[in-house]
């Protein structure tokens, strides 16, 4: 069993904590965490019985077989200025900062080793997350089955090439914060229409929940589902036709493409920064 290091126990980083400890893929005697807040590693330390420290990242990293980097973007260079005297090659390095390429990672660390960056998003931390992952290729097939089990431990894992992560970010990363919308606005027009804050609250939620497990667990593509629920001059065709008149459709994929925009932007910025090209 290899022992991981995690560093930065924020919402994410403890979310990856607890997958890890759930699913197996290390007990509480392989799992170390550190954090910059004494308050927050004490929190993490009485929920999950590993040991958390605040800083010592060098130390944690000395030790481990894996090293996950759940820190802030603008931490991050800091972080690996830090560490990188204690990192050994067989190790392999997982970063879930978003934006952070894995160029910008192998500058700062001077050297080549093992190298992930995944993208998880916030669902992680009931489980449910969804997580895109490229690498530097110096992994082994064995290592990347491995980087696999633990993002795997908090939802879906799908490797991608690096250049894709700006569309990962835009669709899931940024994805949840457009379902809330979604989530709040029908639940503000069961209140326009009489239904109770609860009631109309706990209908929303099931009803994305079980409309999104269909998706799933049927395979089917979304407009197959769609035309299901549609009767021939009903109710929902009505709805419908009134989403597609204020461009519904239209309004979701160019969010999609903008936040794929402003990713690029935001990694090109961090790119120049360090004087390194795409």
């Amino acid at each position: 069993m290899q022992r991981i290091a995690l560093l930065g126990a924020g919402n994410i980083g403890a979310a990856l904590i607890g997958g890890i400890l759930k699913s197996g893929v290390a007990d509480s005697g392989h799992l170390v965490a550190t954090d910059v807040n004494p308050e927050r590693a004490g929190e993490v330390a009485g929920r999950f019985g590993i040991q958390v420290t605040v800083g010592g990242n060098r130390e944690a990293v000395a030790s481990a077989g894996v090293v996950i980097l759940a820190v802030k973007p603008y931490t991050l260079p800091a972080v690996l200025e830090e560490i990188r005297g204690a990192l050994r090659e067989d190790q392999i390095l997982i970063s879930v900062a978003a934006a952070v390429p894995i160029a910008l990672i192998e500058k700062l660390l001077g050297r080549r080793i093992p190298i992930f960056r995944a993208m998880p998003n916030i669902p992680v931390v009931v489980d449910e997350g969804a997580t895109a992952v490229t690498s530097n290729g110096a992994g082994t097939p064995e290592q990347r089955r491995l980087v696999e089990s633990i993002l795997g431990a908090v939802g879906y894992v799908t490797f991608v090439e690096e250049e894709m992560m700006h569309a990962v970010t835009a669709l899931s990363g940024s994805g949840p914060a457009y379902i809330y919308m979604v989530i709040e606005a029908l639940i503000e027009g069961g209140l326009k229409m009489g239904l109770s804050r609860t009631i109309a609250t706990r209908l929303t939620e099931q009803t994305v929940l079980g409309a999104a497990k269909l998706v799933r667990e049927t395979g089917l593509h979304p407009a197959i589902l769609k035309d299901q629920v549609i009767t021939p001059g009903g109710v929902t065709i009505a709805a419908i036709h009134e989403l597609e008149k204020h461009g519904l459709r239209s309004m979701l994929i160019s969010a999609i493409e903008t936040a794929t925009a402003k990713s690029r932007f935001l990694t090109q910025s961090l790119l120049e920064k360090s004087a390194i090209g795409t």
